[in-house]
Formats: C-alpha cells, structure tokens, sequence
C-alpha cells in the first residue's frame, strides 16, 4: 500500500474517532476489492432503501474519478481511433449497483420471488474474482442475505457493512464492518465516510 493510500485511512479515523477500531476491517475490505480489480473483476453492491442509494453511490466514486480525473493514458488504442472521445473518457473500477435493474427487479418479483431478486442478480452476473459488497443497517435484510449465500456458493468474496450487531450477515461475509450504531439513519450516516474512504483509497492506489 502506497503512504499516500495510508493516510486516507488515517485521515477518516482521525476525523470520526468512533470508526478507529474498525481500521482492519476497512483496510481488509479495500484489499479485497483491490485484488478484485487486479484480477479482472467487478464489485457487486447491493442494499435497500438508504442503502440501495448508497450502493448507486458507491458505484457512482467508483466508476469515474472520484477525487481524481483518472484521464485515459494517450497510448490507449481508442486514442488513435476516436481521440474526441478518449479525451473525455475516465479509467473506471467496474461496478454495478444490483437495486438498479428497476424492470428485472419488477419482473422477477412477480414472477418469482422478492427476496432472490439479489441472488438472481448475484448468480447470473458473477464471475471469478467479483466482490459483493451487502449493505444492511441490521445485517439481516433478506434478500441481501440470499445474495451474500449465493456468492458464498459460488466461492466469491463477501464484504458487509452493518449495524453494531452484524447480525445474520456477519457469519456469510469475509469481512464485515459493524458500525457501532444500532439506529438505522444513524448506522447509514457512519457508513458513507467508511465507504467515501474505501473508494479513495482504490482510486489513489490504482490511478497516478
């Protein structure tokens, strides 16, 4: 890890001290997802309600610069083919937000069932080296819950961002950040510094 990606980190527990001794976990999660790139993979993110806003969120940071501009290197190919469009055109961390799928969601719900809605998704898109990353204020949104055992079982990394309790989500995730919060507006509040933190971190690692 670059001193520069160090200090983003340092810089979140130093201004939300209540986060500090969740450093591990964040750092683990950042790895994760940073070998998930290195591999060829994608992040999967999921949620519902304010967490389904912050998943649009979090692929929102990673899929264009986020602090950064990340401008395309000249010798990339689409530079001599179409040099109007790689100039405006950004480096970005494969993502997909799985509440967006507004039509799917609908359709599989009828026909099917509301709560697999994620594992469809998870199940369909996932190849080797994806992430999932389950956000849930009490660890035990049900059809988060069934995407977080499809990826298990289908051997992909699972990151979750929960309340104080973890609950169901903290015994199907590989690492699993607890905030110590049990009040859902108030778990989701200290969720968006520890995921704007996360998505610096790739971006000052990956793009000079």
């Amino acid at each position: 890890m670059k001193s520069s990606t160090e200090m983003i980190v340092d810089d979140l527990v130093k201004r939300y001290p209540i986060l500090g001794h969740l450093r591990k976990e964040i750092v683990g999660a950042y790895v994760l997802m940073l070998r998930c790139y290195n591999y060829g993979g994608k992040i999967l993110v999921c949620g519902n309600g304010g967490s389904d806003s912050d998943s649009a969120h979090i692929v929102g940071e990673l899929m264009k610069g986020f602090i950064k501009k990340r401008p395309l290197l000249q010798s990339e190919q689409l530079y001599s083919s179409y040099p109007e469009i790689a100039e405006k055109l950004q480096y970005g961390i494969p993502a997909i937000s799985l509440g967006a799928h507004t039509a799917l969601a609908s359709a599989f719900s009828n026909d099917v069932s509301p709560d697999l809605v994620y594992a469809q998704q998870v199940f369909s898109y996932y190849r080797e080296s994806d992430v999932l990353l389950c956000l849930s204020t009490s660890g035990n949104s049900t059809n988060v819950v069934s995407a977080a055992k499809t990826m298990r079982s289908l051997g992909g990394d699972v990151i979750s961002c929960t309340g104080r309790h973890g609950g169901l989500l903290q015994g199907l995730s590989h690492i699993t950040i607890q905030v110590p919060e049990s009040e859902t507006y108030k778990v989701q509040e200290l969720h968006l510094p520890i995921y704007h933190c996360i998505c610096a971190m790739l971006e000052e690692e990956l793009f000079d």
